[in-house]
């Protein structure tokens, strides 16, 4: 059994993925061919957004924005602490202070309350410049743009949505990478669209910020390719990996994405009542990046994970310690129990396998383990 089954995948579109790569190999654009724009059109039009920069990775997206907008020494950028190192480490490559907000405990995602404590926190100490916040669009789900928006507005924040887990969720009908003054994904390749390597995108419907992060991934180019007009960084996507995504988008678009939500449909449905499963608030759709379930303590988590790993099941942790308490960030002054959420999750969550190609059995077999070991 796999976590997430990237060989199922491939030989259900291997002759596409096979003929692309073949098509790259004999016109040997190897850097910014022309896949890449045709990518780049593709996503920009599944996503709604005028504008689509790939890049070489999700991290790397997050920055290039974050450049372009000047943020640097002395800046605030409020992120959640409940997620991937990556959304708070390019605030601290940029020179910046991340701000950790906590996450509410039914979505896992930011809590606008708590990032409305933050913002007034950081008002009151008067040592940084309020200038931008990073919602995350964590297992697939997005975040509560409908309040974050406004916050945002209010105060002046730039917001930036980390999509890396959530390329396919929906709120209001709208799709994930979308909000807010720019957005990024991953195509890393467990991603719920992701290639066979690394890579990322940046999103916007500003034309301005769309020709700044052009010129930034490739080295601060200007209209000559030697004539370097600011810092930018080598973060391109490489046609071999746009080739391999385009195949994948279309399966994304056209089954993979119902496929994921009807396994975790079915996992709920067996699941409910007996432990807590993901909540999916009223106009919102996920992904699915993860199926992640919520057990009563710490102790409950290890013993099912460890029951499952003796069936055969597997299972992951994401993530076992909320960035404030990252070693590398505990000079931050951030206590324990300071984001009291964030901290019991990290303690009690869970992830089941997840991927389009799960079978009834392999679902059956999961939740029949999971429910003998409760």
């Amino acid at each position: 059994m796999q976590f997430s089954d990237l060989h199922a995948q491939y030989r259900a579109l291997q002759q596409e993925i096979d003929e692309n790569i073949r098509r790259v190999l004999e016109h040997g654009k190897y850097i910014m061919g022309p896949e890449v724009g045709e990518l780049e059109e593709k996503l920009a039009a599944y996503v709604g957004r005028k504008h689509c920069i790939t890049c070489a990775n999700g991290t790397d997206a997050l920055s290039l924005v974050l450049m372009a907008w000047g943020i640097g020494p002395g800046d605030a950028v409020f992120v959640p602490s409940f997620t991937f190192m990556s959304t708070a480490e390019v605030v601290s490559l940029a020179g910046a202070e991340p701000v950790f907000v906590d996450v509410e405990e039914d979505t896992f995602n930011m809590d606008p309350e708590s990032l409305l404590e933050a913002i007034a926190r950081v008002d009151r100490e008067g040592r940084l410049r309020k200038r931008a916040v990073i919602p995350v669009d964590l297992f697939g789900l997005p975040a509560d743009y409908r309040r974050i928006l406004p916050i945002a507005e209010a105060h002046g924040l730039k917001v930036l949505e980390d999509g890396a887990q959530g390329f396919g969720g929906t709120l209001d009908g709208k799709t994930a990478c979308a909000f807010g003054d720019a957005s990024t994904t991953s195509f890393f390749p467990a991603k719920p669209l992701g290639c066979y390597g690394d890579g990322g995108a940046v999103f916007t419907d500003d034309d301005t910020l769309a020709g700044l992060l052009q010129s930034i991934r490739i080295h601060g180019k200007g209209s000559e390719k030697y004539d370097n007009v600011r810092v930018g960084l080598n973060s391109r996507l490489d046609t071999l990996q746009a080739a391999i995504l385009q195949p994948k988008l279309a399966a994304f678009s056209a089954y993979e994405l119902a496929a994921r939500q009807k396994w975790a449909e079915a996992y709920s449905e067996r699941l409910s009542g007996a432990v807590k499963t993901p909540a999916v608030p009223e106009g919102f759709s996920s992904s699915w990046a993860q199926y992640t379930l919520l057990l009563e303590s710490h102790a409950k988590r290890e013993s099912l994970k460890a029951a499952l790993a003796a069936a055969g099941v597997p299972s992951m942790v994401y993530y076992p310690r909320p960035l404030h308490r990252q070693t590398v960030y505990l000079p931050l002054g951030y206590e324990a129990g300071s984001l009291p959420v964030s901290e019991r999750l990290a303690e009690r969550v869970l992830s089941l396998p997840m991927h389009p190609y799960l079978t009834e059995e392999t679902v059956e077999a999961v939740c029949a383990a999971v429910l003998k070991n409760l």
